[in-house]
């Protein structure tokens, strides 16, 4: 069997003009994981290209046990260009999983609870949080703001008793199995794509973006 190249090559010359493009990757070649119309740009390029089409949303993750979902999470979020990830807790995130994704994100780190819910009010932002608990809304039943922030807690303990607390509402995402909850990355990627759907999508059907 074949093996998969990754990325490009050198660019043949002569070298396209601009200064979006990156001179080492158009001499060496371009084997990032990055759509073909950003091939050999510079990452500063593909970010601010990325500003001019972000969305509304936010998304946010406890970190509380350093998690190795939250890679994966940034992953998902840039895969949706949502507009800013907020890490709540003091420790360094683990990186892994976003596959360098977090290099054209929009990254906030916040302490505590209190001061991410502090930012969110002066943003007059909601905070919704995804997670199975007694009273949440079923996802396929509820419509998420335009202006939010969904927030996942850590694989295992789940969303904090603060951060409960401070959430407009807790919204789940229905199950059928016999397993308690999906892994959060997964859970992630639901609820955004969810919101998308809602936000974005919804307005591209109707003509009104």
């Amino acid at each position: 069997m074949e093996e998969k190249k990754i990325g490009v090559g050198p660019h043949p010359m002569p070298w396209p003009v601009g200064s979006q493009f990156d001179v080492e990757l158009l001499a060496n070649g371009d084997k990032r994981n990055v759509l073909d119309k950003y091939r050999y740009w510079t990452v500063s390029s593909i970010k601010a290209d990325l500003e001019k089409s972000r969305t509304s949303l936010h998304v946010a993750i406890e970190n509380w046990q350093h998690d190795l979902n939250i890679g994966t999470i940034v992953r998902a979020a840039n895969a949706f260009n949502v507009e800013a990830v907020h890490i709540i807790g003091k420790h360094h995130w683990n990186r892994r999983g976003a596959m360098v994704t977090d290099r054209y994100m929009n990254i906030i780190q916040h302490d505590s609870v209190v001061e991410f819910a502090e930012y969110m009010k002066l943003q007059k932002r909601k905070i919704i949080t995804i997670d199975i608990l007694p009273g949440a809304e079923k996802l396929s039943e509820t419509k998420l703001p335009a202006r939010c922030v969904l927030v996942f807690g850590g694989e295992g303990p789940g969303l904090s008793n603060e951060m409960q607390k401070v959430a407009e509402k807790t919204v789940m995402i229905e199950q059928f199995g016999s397993t308690r909850s999906v892994n959060v990355g997964v859970a992630a990627g639901i609820a955004m794509y969810v919101w998308v759907q809602q936000n974005v999508l919804s307005d591209i059907k109707t003509g009104s973006k």
